[in-house]
């Protein structure tokens, strides 16, 4: 059966008005960050696309304001949850709690029942605790008891971790990386952006409120037309070829990578890739996927999903190298 592509231009149209709300959400995200305009591109990602952000980056890089600063631009609730080696699973999704008054037991709801969570510094939290907020990453409802809840739309976990520190440190294990659609690495700011911090922070007075300018219900609508973004056979072969690279380096003339991968993406990493590609394609107004959206998103959505080998880390060799290599290699349509 012949597939039937969609009216481009229609399309194009109703995303050119209905995305107006991105500018709006970027412009009151740059008054209270300075610079880092990668990092917030990449919360609107995965708040577009309905997928988790891991954002790792040394301390003072605005990780936390960031997420609190679009919590506060889109009328949502929001919860900071700071990861320590005593957290227990109760303090994140809640537990029963006994009323003697009525002689019974009440659930009492944690933070997670939110739908902005940040996740301070995940990597502190021992496996109990990290494999609870993961079971409502995936499953989008949390277990206390005998009762089951669903949580709230959209639901966002940004989770930070601090690369430095690995004392008192549980690293995350592959398979729960594996949840967070993005991860973005932050870097410094540069000298300019640098001063307008430090004179931002000398003056608080200067200081702009941040102001609603987004609804979930506008969130909920535009993640229906990100999946409605058209994207051609070509591209999901590209999509294909990058994530199959990674498994099978030799078919891509990429022979040489053999020894230095572990393991290649999973299919999470194909579905992640095309879904933050339309949400690239999104926020730039287009309906349709192009070859530069793949590239522009495939970093961060690959280099937690390529596992190195120790010959690949006696050369020096990162896996953002090798996700550059395959990006170099694979045809591009």
């Amino acid at each position: 059966m012949e597939t039937v592509s969609p009216d481009i231009r229609e399309l194009n149209e109703r995303i050119q008005q209905n995305s107006a709300f991105i500018d709006l959400l970027q412009m009151e995200l740059s008054k209270s960050i300075v610079g880092q305009k990668y990092m917030t591109e990449r919360l609107l990602i995965g708040l577009l696309a309905g997928g988790h952000v891991l954002l790792e980056g040394v301390p003072g890089l605005a990780k936390t304001l960031a997420i609190r600063s679009l919590s506060s631009a889109v009328n949502a609730k929001f919860s900071r949850i700071q990861f320590t080696p005593d957290l227990l699973p109760a303090d994140v999704v809640g537990t029963m709690i006994y009323n003697q008054r009525e002689n019974n037991f009440e659930v009492k709801h944690g933070p997670i029942f939110a739908n902005f969570i940040l996740a301070d510094e995940i990597n502190r939290a021992p496996a109990k605790v990290q494999s609870a907020l993961l079971e409502a990453m995936q499953e989008k409802q949390v277990t206390i008891g005998e009762n089951t809840f669903t949580l709230d739309k959209p639901f966002l976990v940004l989770a930070t971790q601090n690369p430095i520190e690995q004392e008192g440190t549980y690293p995350l294990p592959e398979a729960q990386v594996d949840r967070f659609m993005l991860k973005v690495v932050i870097g410094y700011p540069n000298r300019e952006e640098e001063r307008q911090i430090i004179r931002q922070n000398i003056q608080p007075q200067n200081q702009q409120p941040i102001n609603e300018v987004v609804s979930k219900e506008d969130i909920l609508e535009a993640r229906k037309l990100v999946q409605e973004v058209y994207m051609d056979e070509k591209i999901e072969k590209y999509i294909i070829d990058i994530v199959f690279a990674t498994r099978n380096p030799e078919e891509y003339n990429l022979a040489k990578l053999k020894p230095l991968i572990a393991y290649g993406g999973s299919p999470r990493a194909s579905i992640n890739l095309a879904l933050a590609s339309k949400a690239y394609a999104f926020i730039k107004r287009r309906g349709y996927v192009i070859p530069e959206d793949v590239r522009a998103v495939c970093q961060d959505v690959m280099r937690h999903r390529v596992g190195i080998t120790y010959e690949a880390e006696a050369e020096n060799m990162t896996s953002e190298m090798i996700v550059n290599e395959i990006l170099n290699a694979v045809e591009v349509p």
